[in-house]
């Protein structure tokens, strides 16, 4: 019997509908953790540069370990989750990040402050995986008609887990201006510790752990050489994507499809596979879920980090009042992710896509209007037109994965999820980093705005393909 059995046989004594309420609202402020603070540091960067005296360059590291930790700790976490319980896992990932938050603060160097920043990575990587675990279990009790029962659940996390990332340097100028920048790290604390709290007062237990004779060995389990594999692959790849433009290291591209290849030969040798190859081959429509994912971070943070830059640079507004003009970009992602969660319910996770992914190519063509004496109100109703596409394309795939995935690999089918997503946004610095290398102009704005358009175009071809074709295509693998 699986960990998810057990939940489910757990919870079966229970008020159903209150009980899904309650894990929502659980998993929902436990993912909100590892967004937030994968944005809300870029405000405190140049303090922290400068209490321990060192210049932006190496400062930055803060931001990138963060996202290279994310990348490999999220589907790491979630086959923790389908292995060992995804309640045990969730409870654990809130520890690491409360003590890993309580030593940041105190931390009397930049490297001990960089290894602190990793750890807590990994801690908040734990949410969202072992969390979709634990709502799925619950939700197949609740009701069997799962996409339209969790529909309203996957809202709110995608608010928390998506949208949310949006505020984050809002919420960190805040805590930087009225108090140091310790205060980023100082927030996670009563967050987490509430989580714990909520955790062990309303989730179900895993239930008892496999036999002996199932986990004889943790190593075999995990897929050790699959993981380092991955890793490598990954982070070659992220550390290429870093060096663009300023001393590219070709060399790590090269290392790249041979850790691929190598990967790939391990995980269909192994019965117990890290990375599901097979899966992936015969899933077509989950594999094409990961692509789409990451083709619209690569828009979102091409966009969400690239037009603050221009606002300050060349329109001249100070941050507070460039924070204030992207603020719809966010916002009315909030606003429209309950109207996706009315589309699915009315038909299936395809129309929110469908919609988002026409305003997205609309709101990045309206983009080319922007110029140094561009209005404000302009500027405001084009952020909010991409803000619309931000809600539905982020709630349509939330529930594309969960349709599209089998319950026993909810765990780490959902940490590939947020892998891609990290994926995405690495590659949207990475454009922003060749465009605006120099130095940040109107027609580098642009530039960006045709290629995210160009993506765009892509994110809706891919969601008006047919499903019945995907799952053909799916039967011949």
């Amino acid at each position: 019997m699986t960990s998810s059995t057990k939940l489910i046989a757990t919870a079966k004594g229970a008020d159903h509908q209150q009980l899904m309420k309650r894990v929502t609202w659980v998993v929902a402020l436990a993912v909100l953790l590892n967004p937030l603070n994968s944005s809300m540091i870029s405000v405190a960067l140049l303090e922290i540069g400068a209490d321990f005296g060192i210049g932006i360059a190496t400062v930055t590291w803060l931001v990138s370990s963060f996202y290279l930790a994310a990348t490999v700790g999220q589907p790491l976490m979630g086959k923790l989750a389908d292995l060992f319980g995804p309640r045990r896992v969730f409870s654990i990932g809130m520890v690491i990040v409360i003590v890993s938050s309580l030593l940041s603060v105190s931390a009397t160097s930049f490297g001990w402050l960089l290894v602190l920043r990793v750890v807590q990575a990994f801690g908040s990587t734990c949410a969202f995986p072992a969390g979709l675990s634990i709502l799925r279990s619950v939700t197949r009790v609740a009701d069997d008609r799962e996409e339209k029962s969790s529909a309203s659940s996957l809202g709110l996390i995608s608010i928390t887990s998506n949208v949310m990332a949006a505020f984050g340097p809002t919420i960190g100028g805040l805590l930087v201006t009225y108090s140091e920048w310790q205060s980023i790290f100082w927030i996670n604390i009563p967050v987490a510790a509430l989580v714990l709290i909520l955790v062990f007062k309303w989730v179900p237990a895993d239930g008892k752990a496999q036999p002996s004779e199932e986990r004889k060995s943790v190593l075999h389990l995990i897929d050790l050489p699959g993981i380092i594999l991955f890793s490598g692959m990954f982070v070659s790849l992220v550390l290429f994507l870093i060096s663009l433009g300023k001393g590219t290291q070709w060399w790590l591209l090269i290392i790249v499809p041979i850790a691929a290849t190598l990967l790939i030969v391990r995980e269909l040798r192994t019965d117990k596979p890290f990375l599901d190859v097979r899966m992936l081959a015969s899933n077509i429509r989950l594999t094409s879920v990961y692509v789409q994912y990451a083709a619209l971070n690569m828009v979102f943070y091409s966009l969400y980090f690239g037009l603050p830059l221009w606002l300050g640079q060349v329109r001249g507004y100070d941050p507070q009042m460039a924070g204030l003009l992207m603020l719809p970009f966010a916002g009315i992602g909030v606003l429209t992710t309950p109207l996706a969660i009315r589309m699915i319910g009315r038909s299936n996770y395809r129309q929110p896509i469908i919609v988002g992914s026409s305003v997205l190519v609309i709101g990045t063509l309206l983009l080319l209007l922007l110029g140094p004496e561009t209005p404000v109100a302009i500027i405001l109703l084009v952020t909010a037109i991409i803000g619309i596409s931000n809600g539905m394309n982020n709630m349509g795939l939330s529930s594309a994965l969960y349709s599209n995935t089998n319950p026993e690999n909810t765990g780490v089918a959902s940490g590939l999820f947020q892998t891609f997503r990290s994926v995405g946004s690495i590659f949207s610095t990475s454009l922003l980093g060749l465009i605006f290398g120099g130095s940040v102009t109107t027609s580098g704005l642009h530039i960006i705005a045709i290629v995210a358009a160009v993506i765009s175009a892509g994110l809706l071809a891919v969601a008006c393909v047919p499903l019945g074709l995907l799952k053909q295509a799916s039967g011949r693998n």
